[in-house]
């Protein structure tokens, strides 16, 4: 698999603070058999998740963007390794695979392309390379019937996810058609035109090809909702939009009911689990915002979106530890690591 790093139990345990009268999930985490000969050992293993990262920034530089999304990976694996092992997570059904590694790409562009606009154009054409590797491990994943669980990145990566996602669930003979639905949780509709792929046109994209078929997004900030995508909404019955002015300002509908409006939205097949960090008020992210959801409604989105829905992967994106303007946080791996086992819970 290109640019992509597999792990080792020792790897896993290298960060993991075994103490003694304690188990941490980094202690009952599965690695990959044979990374010679991936397919099969997915197939043996008795993992029912798949832990993988995409810590890339080059999607949101395609989208003139602030890079350091690249940044969250490392201190959310820091942080979940080292969750107790319980009875309510214990973590031997869970395999933490590896994470891609871009930097090659990144490097080159910075390298050589002289002007704004020719790095801008690169970043472009460097999205469908990171596309390119990504579906294919997102297919082999599901076509064995595991869940993929995908920390960014930005959300550039949903289109490889629901393409993979949407092949790999066909194979295994789970949907009739390549297609599959998603729930957004995101300030912003990441709904853009096709004007070169980037962290804002993931879901048109995938819509255009076909393995998009039901599209419902919750906590839209209408300030950042362009006329153009506004009205591609009210005139497709296959996607629905719930703004964050509807839910919290007006009052229209309280967030449990958004959340039950988007899974009966969603509920005729398989459905990808989207969270896009920018929605988190405060929380450092490549669009981060003095005004958003707070952490416990994130962690709600995800529990109670997955519990009520098939899903067909779970993907965390745009968040950050450092941004290349300078700013940084220590908690935003520990969030992470937080809404990834409430999505491990909610799916056991």
């Amino acid at each position: 698999m290109p640019y992509f790093k597999y792990y080792t139990k020792q790897d896993i345990l290298s960060i993991t603070r075994v103490r003694r009268f304690e188990t941490k999930v980094g202690e009952r985490l599965q690695v990959i058999a044979d990374a010679g000969n991936l397919e099969k050992s997915l197939a043996e293993s008795n993992a029912k998740f798949v832990i993988l990262g995409i810590p890339e920034d080059i999607g949101v530089k395609a989208n003139y963007g602030v890079g350091g999304t690249d940044t969250a990976w490392k201190p959310f694996l820091e942080s979940f390794v080292n969750i107790q092992s319980n009875d309510f997570l214990e973590g031997s059904d869970i395999l933490l695979l590896g994470h891609f590694d871009f930097s090659q790409i990144s490097s080159l562009i910075e390298g050589n392309a002289h002007s704004y606009d020719e790095k801008v154009d690169a970043y472009r054409h460097a999205v469908s390379q990171v596309d390119e590797a990504v579906e294919p491990l997102i297919k082999l994943i599901t076509q064995y019937n595991k869940i993929p669980v995908v920390i960014g990145g930005g959300h550039n990566n949903a289109y490889p996810l629901i393409k993979g996602a949407a092949k790999g669930l066909f194979k295994a003979g789970q949907i009739p058609l390549a297609s599959i639905n998603c729930i957004n949780l995101d300030a912003h509709a990441d709904f853009r035109p096709l004007e070169g792929r980037h962290s804002g046109n993931a879901f048109s994209y995938a819509e255009e090809d076909g393995f998009l078929q039901k599209y419902c997004v919750i906590g839209i900030h209408e300030n950042y909702l362009t006329q153009n995508i506004w009205m591609d909404v009210v005139n497709n019955p296959f996607i629905d939009f719930i703004t964050y002015e509807d839910i919290f300002i007006h009052e229209k509908k309280n967030f449990l009911e958004a959340i039950a409006h988007a899974t009966t939205f969603t509920e005729d097949t398989y459905t990808g689990i989207e969270v896009d960090l920018d929605i988190v008020e405060n929380t450092l992210s490549s669009a981060a915002s003095p005004s958003g959801v707070d952490p416990i409604h994130a962690r709600q989105f995800i529990s109670y979106a997955s519990a009520d829905s098939k899903a067909a992967y779970l993907h965390i994106c745009e968040g950050a530890s450092a941004l290349l303007d300078g700013r940084t946080s220590e908690s935003t791996g520990k969030l992470i690591s937080y809404l990834v086992s409430d999505f491990l819970k909610a799916k056991e």
